[in-house]
């Protein structure tokens, strides 16, 4: 489309002394040059019109963009226009340019150069009705999809977050850290965009298409079909680009996972690294990394540029072709002026929403390799119950647990058995301590009674009921723990107390010292600034291990369960802090079902009765007077070593 940029004597070419104009000013323009065609039709022989044109994953797509808030459907075709030309996408536009470079053809040569008197006002009044519009959307749909498109994203995320924490333990044996948080933050906002701006984009383009592609077929069949002849080729490119690409973001995003989980787990052991003096050499393995994540985004740039290129390509070929077949159909009397504008306008239209058509298809592409890892954690259903199942009166609950005949392996490694024919009693409320060989499994007995993994043959009962039928939640709300290695969260020791509790919020101060003070914890605890306030650092770091092993029985004693979990929680301390831990400990077994795995002879002479683990079975069970008396048992050789004697 030209404009003119000067009057043109009636004997020159229409054409003569016009420049490029911008789309959006093609209405006007467009009657400047009919004017100026119109003169020279006056002046010369044989003119004018007297004289003798990856479908799953793609679905899953359109059910989350239809899913979403409503102004994300609706800003896919809230505006006429994109963003480059915002003024140039309303259907009517080029139609009405033609009735009135019809019209303004039909007046003959009577009307002096530049004058636009004649011209009914209804078509200027319509053309700039047509830029009005144009200038009221853009921004109202750019907002509505950047709103709607973080909502869309923030729900994303949280289901994600929901269904990683609903997989069995098993699952994140085999899975890494850093790859489930690079799916939470990376790919969950590639595929944010693509199902927000850029499948609207893509929608709305594709229906622009269509109705240009309509009205081209109506203004002029023959030109339409001769146009069209260049969409095959540009199907087959797209095709095999966008099975490239698509292929090409799953590797990227794999790679740059792995990048995440090398920088995750060397910041979080940093004084590993520092005390072993390898920070160069980490920084040479992330380098690596991030290299090869930038390696293949070059390759994804090579692609996009090739494909981009082809599509542009093929719009200029297309405006060439238009010009090429409307001048003969002209020449022919087969096309007027105002219809051969009006095409043109509408293959101008079409290209744009081709070039907005291969933005989105190269996005989408990007987004269903993304989507692809995303939708298999969505999707995936934990091999154990997350919250199903039998939960027993309270009133007739005791806390009895039985092993029996039970077998198992981690599923990490089905080959190593850990168990074989392993039974054992617990009677309600008493305690057992659990002694044995460094490997033999004692730490695997309380990953199984708290459900953690189920045993691939036996049964664990609680009460008289396997724990298999049990509602897991219900199950693990009546069990505390206390490990050797207590994990904290990285918020105040208040807070990190309050999460035994049911409800942390409810938790009450004088709850929260209470327990602290029955924990030993409330010395060590005023003598920070900020008390209770004070931040541990992320997994306690700040603390030493007697502090965080104080503030874990607190947490226990907030819970109030009735089975209480031990592993080695006085093993690896000094002989003051496992003084007070363990009178701490005196403390929360009261009244309640223990099972303690034991390295120290203080923590085993409290014990009812003694079970002794060797080689994935119970092989001495007693009293700890009776199996010392044993000259060859194996408690008696356990005995005898350093660990054991020392109290």
């Amino acid at each position: 489309v030209w404009a003119a940029a000067s009057r043109v004597p009636g004997s020159l070419s229409p054409f003569t002394g016009l420049r490029p104009a911008r789309l959006w000013g093609a209405g006007p323009a467009l009657l400047w040059g009919v004017g100026a065609a119109r003169r020279w039709r006056s002046g010369c022989r044989g003119g004018g019109p007297g004289a003798s044109g990856g479908g799953l994953g793609l679905a899953r797509l359109l059910g989350l963009w239809a899913r979403g808030p409503g102004t994300c459907r609706c800003g896919a075709f809230a505006g006429p226009g994109a963003p480059r030309l915002p003024r140039a996408r309303f259907p009517g536009g080029p139609a009405a340019a033609a009735w009135a470079g019809d019209e303004a053809w039909r007046r003959g040569p009577a009307a002096p150069p530049g004058d636009k008197g004649r011209l009914r006002p209804a078509a200027a009044g319509l053309l700039e009705a047509r830029k009005l519009l144009g200038l009221a959307y853009p921004e109202r749909r750019r907002l509505a999809m950047q709103t709607s498109g973080q909502r869309i994203v923030n729900r994303l995320r949280t289901s994600l977050f929901s269904s990683i924490l609903r997989q069995e333990v098993a699952f994140f044996d085999k899975t890494r850290t850093g790859e489930l948080i690079n799916r939470l933050s990376s790919d969950t906002a590639l595929l944010g965009r693509s199902v927000t701006e850029n499948l609207s984009d893509g929608l709305r383009a594709g229906a622009q298409a269509s109705v240009g592609i309509s009205m081209m077929f109506f203004v002029s069949p023959n030109l339409a079909t001769f146009v069209l002849s260049v969409v095959p080729p540009v199907s087959i490119i797209a095709v095999i680009y966008g099975r490239y690409l698509r292929k090409l973001t799953k590797v990227t995003q794999d790679s740059l996972a792995q990048a995440t989980q090398l920088a995750e787990e060397r910041i979080g052991n940093v004084r590993t690294v520092r005390a072993f003096g390898k920070e160069m050499t980490e920084i040479e393995k992330y380098a690596s990394k991030v290299d090869h994540v930038m390696q293949l985004a070059r390759k994804e740039a090579f692609a996009r540029a090739g494909f981009f290129g082809a599509t542009g390509l093929s719009g200029n070929l297309i405006v060439l072709s238009v010009l090429y077949k409307g001048g003969l159909l002209m020449g022919s009397a087969h096309m007027t002026v105002g219809e051969l504008s009006s095409f043109l306008m509408y293959a101008f239209w079409v290209g744009i929403s081709i070039g907005g058509l291969s933005s989105f298809y190269s996005e989408l592409m990007k987004g269903l390799g993304a989507g692809g890892r995303l939708w298999e954690l969505l999707e995936r259903e934990p091999k154990l119950p997350f919250n199903e199942g039998v939960i027993l009166n309270e009133k007739s609950f005791q806390g009895a647990l039985e092993f029996k005949n039970v077998h198992f392996a981690y599923p990490a490694r089905p080959e190593v058995p850990i168990f074989q024919d392993f039974s054992l009693s617990i009677p309600s409320g008493s305690v057992t301590a659990l002694v044995g060989p460094s490997g033999s499994g004692k730490s695997t007995v309380l990953s199984l009674l708290l459900r953690l993994y189920d045993p691939a043959s036996g049964t664990i009962s609680l009460d008289g009921h396997d724990i298999r039928q049990l509602n897991p939640v219900w199950l693990r709300s009546k069990i505390g723990t206390v490990s050797q290695e207590p994990i904290l969260f990285s918020c105040s020791i208040a807070e990190n107390i309050a999460y035994g509790a049911d409800d942390p919020s409810s938790v009450t101060t004088e709850e929260i010292q209470r327990v602290a003070e029955v924990a030993n914890a409330v010395a060590f605890i005023q003598n920070f600034p900020q008390g209770f306030n004070t931040v541990v650092g992320e997994k306690g770091v700040l603390l030493s291990g007697g502090q965080k092993q104080r503030i874990a029985i607190a947490r226990a004693l907030l819970k109030n369960p009735k089975i209480l979990l031990l592993d080695e929680a006085t093993s690896a301390l000094d002989a003051e802090n496992e003084y007070l831990v363990q009178e701490a400990l005196d403390r929360l077994l009261d009244g309640r079902t223990v099972l303690v795995i034991a390295h120290r002879l203080s923590t085993i002479k409290n014990a009812n009765m003694v079970a002794v683990l060797d080689q994935g079975k119970i092989t001495e069970y007693g009293k700890h007077e009776e199996l010392l008396s044993k000259p060859n048992g194996i408690y008696r050789k356990l005995m005898n070593k350093q660990s054991f004697i020392s109290a």
